[in-house]
């Protein structure tokens, strides 16, 4: 990685459990020291960045290629998520079919099931270890909602082609993959893969080194100017090109004029120390599924490399004007009630220990549709708004930026994807976003505790909807 730069290995490892078990020293790459003018600037050294600048180079390896990142490659989301690699955008087909129609919404849900694989072939070519092990997903059903949900969903997906992608699980084949509580039926999702996502970043970015792209680390972008060329404006220099990519999601907020671009969401997540095989045996995830519920509230796990469950929820907090504090991040009441859901989820792990806690950021859309854009006559192409489900997404979002870029005016497979050209509308002024959001969150945790206790669906669950537009 060349010469080194001073950084708290300490800090960074408390980010997440993923960050604590990188093997070896964690330092920084070099920053930026000078004004420099490149073919392709990326600004963001997450998954989004670092698969467009994957892809630009493997298209056109003679592009130079510079990818700014203000702390370290994986220091945010990439490096704190879930470990899902799977192959849907949020809401899956159902939410793809509203937005994009039937056609639309079957070719842009094969893509990102398909791209699953993409990913699988990249981390085996280019050697990196990073857990990746394609064990599909299961969705358990909690309650009568949710399996009325489930069936409907499963059925949507048969009558559209997509019959062997997603397939209802009986109480028994649910139970026999997760063996949670109350469980009354699942569904089964075959493009899903477990993966360290942390271990992944690292291991991309050192695949975009060795293909010539550059990478520069603690060094943070001020605003991105639009231009011919255009420009990214940090603390210790301007990197000008003709196209300047932003690739920023929950920190899009940070740059000058950006504050209601995406909203940045708050989410936590704890893991247990490594588990027995007992325990396992009790547990299930025997092929290394990922796993959730069909709650409002999203809930999410995995089965670690070393044995662990690793358990998170998107219910957690909006902070008022869109700020970013590290304070956020780790909330020891919302790192409690993620634990006790947990436990109530699985009960074999009362007792057992929870070693790390940790928490991010996510960036969502105004309306839940993430978007892939390029604007050739500001110089500025940008992608994100995931929602949560970013890590197969930033992957097509990379090889499509890449298509854009480098083949100017083609209509190609990726350039055609629906997503290409899409331009969510700004987040409202505060206090509107501010009760909006709250607003949601509240809906869908009542809807949750209503369906619970009522065993149908709940109205309230349409107030989430409305808000958010899935």
């Amino acid at each position: 990685m060349g010469q080194n730069g001073p950084m708290d290995e300490a800090h960074l490892r408390s980010r997440s459990l993923w960050w604590d078990q990188i093997d070896g020293p964690l330092t920084a790459r070099p920053r930026l020291d000078a004004d420099t003018d490149v073919d392709v600037a990326i600004v963001g050294g997450g998954f989004t960045g670092l698969w467009t600048a994957y892809s630009l180079l493997e298209a056109d390896p003679s592009l130079n290629v510079l990818v700014i990142e203000g702390e370290v490659v994986g220091f945010g989301a990439s490096g704190r998520n879930g470990g899902w690699c799977v192959g849907e955008l949020a809401g899956g087909f159902p939410a793809a079919k509203k937005r994009w129609g039937d056609f639309e919404g079957r070719k842009m849900t094969r893509a990102i099931m398909d791209t699953v694989d993409v990913v699988g072939k990249v981390v085996a070519d280019e050697g990196i270890e990073c857990g990746f092990s394609k064990g599909g997903a299961v969705r358990v059903a909690g309650n009568g909602a949710q399996l009325d949900r489930q069936r409907k969903e499963v059925r949507l997906y048969a009558n559209n082609g997509f019959e062997n992608d997603v397939v209802e699980l009986d109480l028994s084949e649910a139970a026999r993959r997760l063996n949670a509580s109350k469980v009354l039926g699942g569904l089964y999702q075959v493009h899903a893969a477990r993966i360290q996502p942390a271990a992944l970043a690292r291991g991309l970015a050192e695949a975009v080194e060795k293909r010539g792209g550059r990478i520069v680390e603690q060094t943070k972008v001020i605003r991105i100017d639009s231009g011919s060329p255009a420009s990214a404006v940090t603390e210790s220099g301007v990197v000008t090109a003709p196209t300047v990519v932003r690739a920023t999601e929950g920190y899009t907020r940070t740059l000058a004029g950006q504050s209601r671009t995406l909203l940045p969401i708050y989410v936590q997540m704890v893991a247990t120390e490594p588990l027995s095989e007992h325990i396992w045996g009790q547990i299930g995830l025997a092929e290394r599924e990922v796993f959730a519920d069909d709650r409002h509230l999203v809930i999410y796990g995995q089965r670690t490399e070393d044995g662990r469950l690793a358990f998170g929820s998107q219910g957690a907090a909006y902070a008022f004007g869109s700020r970013l504090n590290e304070k956020l991040e780790q909330n020891e009441n919302v790192s409690e009630d993620i634990a006790e859901t947990l436990c109530s989820l699985l009960p074999v792990l009362r007792g057992v220990e929870i070693t790390h806690r940790w928490g991010g950021v996510l960036g969502m859309a105004r309306d839940s549709q993430p978007g892939v854009v390029l604007d050739r006559t500001q110089g500025l192409a940008w992608a994100g708004g995931y929602g949560g489900e970013g890590v197969a997404a930033a992957n097509l979002a990379g090889r499509c930026l890449a298509d854009l870029i480098t083949k100017p005016g083609e209509k190609t497979e990726l350039t055609a994807l629906p997503w290409v050209g899409h331009r969510s509308r700004g987040w409202e002024p505060e206090p509107l976003r501010w009760l909006g959001v709250r607003a949601a969150q509240g809906a869908a945790a009542h809807a949750d505790r209503v369906e619970d206790r009522k065993d149908r669906p709940s109205l309230l669950s349409a107030v989430t909807t409305g808000i958010f537009g899935v």
